[in-house]
């Protein structure tokens, strides 16, 4: 994350001094732990500047509309530098390492824009050679040795092309915008239509269509709430209904939404994999689906509504297994136990727990949520087994630590402390500093009557 950050920076002109060091460090510990992360020089992240707000962390295969995989920029660099145009790129690189070494950042800016003028051309050329030809697109990718690289080429070269556009239409675009409401979709539909109406981009079809979409993700960036790109496309529309929105220019709107939902339910996928909490990603989720369903009449059959729902399917298949196990995962921890089953001095496996927490916390998440991503009947059942058995299940366990002997007083303390854990993630602090309060009685009492039995 911090490699990614300081390499935004620099893409960004703002140069921390330091951060040169600071990369070679960390790369050279990324690279101890086989992690790959792309390198490109000063004269490089200067060529990138207008690709910055299109840019992901993500796999280079990704299948984000407009978009670009921070990893494949090097590759790019090197073929442009080694396929494309070598000459250009070795002397222009070298006059702006000169320029950025003399503190001259106008002239590098300069140089920057020349050799971005250079690749335009060579960039058009090597795409129409390739075409739509399946092949002559695999023998790019194996060229470029990036498994998208005749998308990725097609969007470094299309955001080149209208860089100055895009430059005059972000400064215009409010930087953070809280809710994308009325007058504020109206000001920006006012931003897009100058930007699209002006001399040299009013003839050209695809140039107008490029600033719309390019324009799109740089609005989306801003907004706090992403899915609400969408209302700008109702508006143009002046209709909810599909068919309306599908014939304006900025039905790519909802294309760019959906795409960002399908990335945001595989970044999902993995970040449950890694056990990392993932409330957040479901909160995105759900108000992304009910902001589609809400804006637009996705009743009828359109490539959108199937694309939500399966997106909502997806979801729901990889989730309900995860909630459906959260109940017997919590009773087999918690499950009271004969004397003779507990080995002396023994206690509940740290991990186990951990693992269990973060099950209920999920459950409790996933409740919220269920609704829209359509697997709620699953979450309702597992919420309700997991609340009736930690309401009635800790009073058992109590009861076990209060008649427990030296050998099997630890592990009952142990399943005591972690249904407090759970307890609290469930039913909030109160209730769970209650349950342990109600343990130290029943330990305090239980030692009061051992007292006078030893006496």
């Amino acid at each position: 994350m911090l490699i990614a950050e300081l390499e935004r920076s620099q893409l960004r002109g703002n140069d921390m001094a330091g951060s040169d060091l600071v990369l070679a460090e960390l790369r050279h510990t990324v690279r101890a732990d086989a992690q790959q992360v792309p390198r490109i020089g000063d004269a490089a992240r200067l060529f990138f500047v207008p690709l910055e707000p299109f840019l992901v962390e993500a796999p280079a295969d990704h299948k984000r509309i407009g978009r670009i995989a921070r990893i494949s920029l090097e590759p790019i660099w090197s073929w442009i530098g080694r396929d494309l145009m070598p000459a250009e790129t070795k002397a222009l690189g070298d006059d702006i390492n000169r320029a950025l070494a003399a503190a001259d950042k106008t002239k590098a800016d300069q140089l920057a824009r020349a050799l971005q003028d250079r690749a335009i051309m060579r960039m058009r050329d090597a795409l129409a050679a390739v075409g739509s030809e399946e092949k002559a697109q695999r023998r790019l990718n194996i060229q470029v040795g990036s498994p998208r690289a005749t998308d990725d080429v097609a969007t470094v070269l299309h955001v080149l092309e209208i860089r100055d556009a895009l430059a005059d239409l972000s400064r215009r675009l409010p930087n953070h915008v809280r809710a994308f409401e009325r007058d504020v979709i109206e000001q920006t539909k006012a931003h897009f239509d100058a930007a699209t109406s002006a001399k040299a981009i009013e003839s050209n079809t695809a140039r107008k269509a490029d600033i719309v979409r390019y324009g799109l993700i740089v609005l989306m960036n801003r907004l706090a709430a992403p899915w609400q790109l969408i209302r700008l496309a109702t508006r143009v529309a002046e209709s909810d209904v599909a068919a309306r929105v599908a014939e304006t220019p900025y039905a790519v709107a909802v294309t760019i939404v959906l795409g960002e939902m399908e990335a945001t339910a595989a970044e999902l996928r993995a970040e449950f994999k890694a056990g990392r909490p993932v409330g957040s990603m479901l909160k995105e989720l759900h108000d992304s689906a009910r902001g589609l369903r809400t804006e637009m009449d996705l009743s009828v059959d359109t490539a959108w509504s199937r694309q939500l729902a399966a997106i909502r399917s997806d979801i729901s298949n990889m989730l309900k297994p995860e909630v459906d196990a959260a109940p017997g995962l919590v009773r087999r921890l918690l499950r009271p136990r004969p004397a003779k089953e507990i080995r002396p001095g023994s206690t509940l496996d740290n991990i186990d727990v951990d693992e269990a927490e973060a099950r209920v916390a999920f459950v409790a998440a996933c409740r919220n949520y269920a609704g829209e991503l359509a697997f709620s009947e699953v979450t309702v059942r597992a919420y309700s087994e997991l609340t009736q058995y930690l309401d009635t299940g800790t009073r058992v366990l109590v009861d076990t630590l209060r008649h427990a002997g030296d050998a099997d007083r630890p592990f009952r303390q142990s399943q005591i402390d972690a249904a407090v854990r759970f307890c609290r993630t469930l039913f909030g602090t109160e209730y769970a500093d209650l349950m342990a309060k109600a343990a130290d009685v029943a330990v305090h009492s239980a030692a009061g009557e051992r007292k006078p039995l030893s006496a």
